[in-house]
């Protein structure tokens, strides 16, 4: 069949067209062929997960819902499930599931601080207690920390110290003669570099000295190399690094601004150049990318308090310098992923760290909150298998009102105790060395839990000439006390030793592959009273910043500590211990 084309038909013109016709088909081939190949190399899904996730892997990441205060809500999933990247040793491609729960209160604020009695500032030297800083670990074998040593007039101390209105914990200072042991795993002392301590000890050293004695029960070492596996981290000095701080307080935006203290207006800032320098071993300063890598695929939570806040801000802000984190986290659980190594660090609010209750119970009425001393907080135990590192810190809000249950029977209680005939078989201070027994023993025979374990040791505070709200102060203090004029306090020395007490008894008690480490900061950190806040709580042009006529102190805050200052300490701490911890193991399974 032939086709007829009549003179002047548009048909005429499409020969001269062709040539046009094959240039586009071609250029559509080459379309076509590149889209595969960028399609192949480069996965659409890999793409919105790492956009959206910050993850560019499905190995790495199944699934997230929750991001900052926005979530997602997605059929047949739980909106409190996330699934995190957990690296473990075994297996690197394993993903956990990570899930989120618990109440999180706002954190303690410096107007909302638990109260203590304004008399446990009385002093006497001869009535403190010797305690030992213990430490455990369960690899072969179990090593048990050993107990609380006491002097035999320790009798005489006040076994309740408690105010009668709510003020928060006074702070005098302490010095307690501790026996430390070493915590943990240990580092090579070849393995630890002195390069970053430079120009240190420049403004006269503040040495902090008392008897300390090697760990009685290191980790085995494998003979073949040197180690400090009996260094003792909590003796030494104080002295000045003009380095200056690992970062500034306008260089991370995660810092609470009543602990901001630069951008407050503090008009001094030497607090933030001094650094901790045991006597025996070197602690190096901290670093952020050494951290990550070392953490590489898990998980720290820390757990407690507002002081806990205090710690995991400061840690978020040395890593800020070197990754920004993406917010993981929301109104039940703070939680920040840094993407290049994979590590969650977590924060969960809790006050006491054992099960509390507002429901009324015998004649404890409706309102006043019960805290049934021997269970854990069932706000956290589920998810703590998940965590590779637990920092705890509690103590401070069992100055607050309370009452104590234990097997169901209330047994004292705190600023409250309405029937005085019936007799008070618990109070304040006995409440909080079972808490901490309570606690630790459920993560010591957790089946499913084989993390590290560092309890911090009771925070001191520094309110001198009174409580919070009755004219205690810190102001005017800009640099560590000088060795001879610490003072103690009796308060914050019995909740150490108690805080102490409960550690050991957690740790004749375990029996799963976690490790038990005690953080002893009560005793060195007692030299700094120049590192609060004080009166620089807010930015407000207005605040009163110096005494009144009457002489009386402005309000402070002498609890938290500034941001940089020597909380920072307590991360290069972290850092020290889990590398030691990590260390051991492997020495331990070669």
């Amino acid at each position: 069949m032939t086709w007829a084309i009549r003179k002047g038909s548009q048909m005429a013109v499409y020969p001269r067209t062709i040539s046009w016709i094959a240039v586009s088909v071609g250029g559509l081939a080459m379309f076509l062929i590149f889209g595969s190949w960028f399609l192949v190399s480069y996965p659409i899904g890999s793409i919105m997960r790492g956009y959206f996730y910050g993850v560019n892997s499905s190995k790495e990441l199944d699934f997230v819902i929750s991001l900052g205060n926005s979530s997602a809500t997605v059929p047949a999933y739980d909106s409190n499930l996330d699934l995190v990247p957990k690296k473990l040793p075994s297996d690197k491609d394993i993903v956990d599931r990570k899930f989120e729960s618990g109440l999180n209160p706002p954190p303690q604020s410096s107007s909302d601080r638990p109260p203590v009695d304004k008399n446990s500032a009385a002093i006497d030297k001869n009535l403190m207690p010797q305690s030992k800083s213990p430490d455990a670990t369960n690899s072969s074998s179990q090593s048990t920390a050993s107990e609380t040593k006491k002097k035999e007039d320790e009798r005489a101390i006040p076994s309740v110290l408690s105010s009668q209105d709510g003020s928060e914990p006074e702070a005098a200072t302490i010095t307690s003669n501790v026996e430390n042991s070493v915590n943990g795993g240990s580092v090579s002392n070849n393995s630890i570099s002195n390069s970053n301590d430079t120009d240190m000890g420049s403004k006269n050293d503040i040495d902090v000295k008392s008897g300390g004695l090697p760990d009685p029960n290191p980790l085995p070492t494998n003979g073949s190399k040197t180690s400090d596996l009996g260094c003792d981290l909590y003796h030494g000095s104080w002295v000045y690094d003009s380095t200056g701080p690992l970062y500034k307080n306008d260089s991370c935006p995660v810092l609470s601004q009543m602990q901001n203290c630069q951008g407050n207006g503090r008009p001094d800032s030497e607090y933030e150049n001094w650094r901790w320098k045991p006597s025996q071993c070197s602690l190096p300063r901290f670093d952020a990318k050494k951290f990550l890598n070392l953490m590489s695929g898990k998980t720290l939570a820390f757990i407690g308090d507002s002081v806990a806040r205090n710690q995991m801000e400061s840690l978020l802000c040395a890593l800020w310098q070197v990754e920004v984190p993406k917010n993981r986290g929301n109104r039940k659980m703070q939680r920040y992923f840094f993407r290049s190594n994979s590590v969650m660090i977590v924060r969960i609010w809790s006050s006491w760290l054992v099960k509390q209750r507002s429901e009324p119970v015998d004649f404890a009425p409706e309102g006043v909150v019960k805290l049934h001393l021997d269970a854990p907080d069932d706000n956290l135990m589920e998810f703590i298998p998940n965590f590779d590192v637990i920092v705890i810190s509690s103590g401070h809000w069992f100055a607050k009102q309370s009452v104590y249950v234990l097997n169901n029977e209330i047994v004292g209680g705190q600023l409250w105790w309405p029937d005085k005939s019936r007799p008070m078989k618990v109070n304040n201070i006995e409440a909080f060395r079972i808490s901490v027994e309570t606690i630790l023993t459920a993560l010591a025979t957790d089946p499913k839990y084989r993390g590290l374990t560092i309890v911090r040791s009771y925070s001191p505070d520094h309110y001198e000439g009174g409580a919070w709200n009755t004219g205690g102060s810190c102001t005017g203090k800009e640099r560590p006390i000088g060795v001879g004029e610490l003072v103690e306090n009796k308060f914050t020395n019995i909740m150490h030793d108690n805080q102490v007490s409960g550690f050991n008894a957690a740790v004749k008690k375990l029996t799963n592959k976690s490790r038990l480490r005690l953080m002893d900061i009560t005793e060195i950190f007692q030299y700094r009273h120049d590192g609060h806040p004080g009166p620089y709580r807010s930015t407000d042009p207005n605040k009163l910043t110096k005494r009144g006529p009457d002489g009386r102190p402005p309000p402070q805050d002498c609890l938290h500590w500034c941001m940089p200052g020597p909380v920072d300490t307590w991360n290069e701490l972290v850092l020290e211990l889990i590398r030691r911890d990590f260390e051991g193991n492997q020495i331990s399974s070669s």
